[in-house]
């Protein structure tokens, strides 16, 4: 590399970070980043909706399906998104520091919830009580970081809550790979003539792909923020940081899942279609 070229790269590398810096500190650019995430949130949420309501007017006879009660989750995840990006102002500077955390941080559960929903409806019981096991365990356990918080709000505390989410992003991204890849497999097996197979094949390896890459940024992301100030999220002076992790690993992937899983149900009677026991 020629000394100019190496010049040049050095003059980019400074704008860039100039620029980096001035939308940090910009009010304007945080509002209209943080506006655009409600903006965002809001469209994904109104789909989930729409998609809710025309599934319960297809087969209203059945119950609280997993199919409903995923698009329920996904309307109220990103619904709840958006309205705290809305009053971005409030909830980040919100006290006390306990009551911001537990706003910021149950989206995320919901999130996790909503979406590992979807491997808890694959027909085997011994998964549908791994997923309720999990749950429960990953609540449990954030209630008492958020009480800790609460009670003794320290640097300490707040490395472990955040070390917490990553470790449930990690077991979340873990449990796809796992479970979405043997499935993948298992219809793989099938023969290849048998009636939807390849586009089952095409919803189980696209979802499972989704929401695995989806985890693992979120696991490493949190994770390293944890550790550097620089990558803290959730804050006001980091707009653009804030823009991308919630379009890669909440917004993007949400729309993406509904989208691929937007078919309708019979409105016959299927084996592979029940109610949530």
């Amino acid at each position: 590399m020629t000394d100019s070229s190496v010049e040049m790269a050095q003059i980019l590398a400074t704008e860039m970070t100039n620029w980096w810096e001035e939308v940090n500190e910009s009010t304007q650019w945080q509002d209209g980043i943080f506006f655009a995430l409600c903006g965002a949130y809001a469209l994904v949420s109104a789909i989930a909706l729409v998609q809710l309501v025309r599934i319960q007017m297809r087969v209203p006879e059945y119950g609280w399906t997993t199919q409903k009660v995923f698009h329920l989750m996904n309307f109220v995840v990103n619904g709840v998104r958006a309205v705290l990006f809305g009053f971005h102002h409030q909830v980040f500077l919100v006290h006390p520091k306990a009551l911001c955390w537990i706003l910021l941080d149950l989206p995320g559960l919901l999130f996790f919830s909503a979406y590992t929903l979807l491997a808890r409806s694959l027909p085997t019981d011994k998964l549908r009580i791994t997923y309720i096991s999990v749950n429960v365990a990953v609540y449990l356990a954030q209630v008492v970081i958020w009480v800790c918080i609460w009670v003794n709000d320290n640097s300490t505390v707040e490395l472990v809550g955040k070390i917490f989410m990553s470790v449930v992003s990690f077991i979340a991204a873990l449990g796809f790979l796992l479970y979405g890849g043997r499935l993948f497999i298992m219809l793989r097996r099938f023969p290849i003539e048998s009636k939807g197979r390849r586009k089952k094949l095409h919803e189980v390896g696209s979802v499972t792909a989704i929401c695995f890459t989806c985890f693992l940024i979120r696991c490493i992301v949190v994770g390293v923020s944890a550790f550097d100030r620089d990558l803290t999220l959730d804050v006001l002076d980091h707009p653009v940081l804030n823009l991308i992790y919630y379009m890669v690993v909440e917004v993007l992937p949400s729309a993406l899942v509904l989208f691929i899983l937007r078919k309708l149900p019979p409105k016959r009677v299927s084996a592979q279609y029940h109610p949530i026991q």
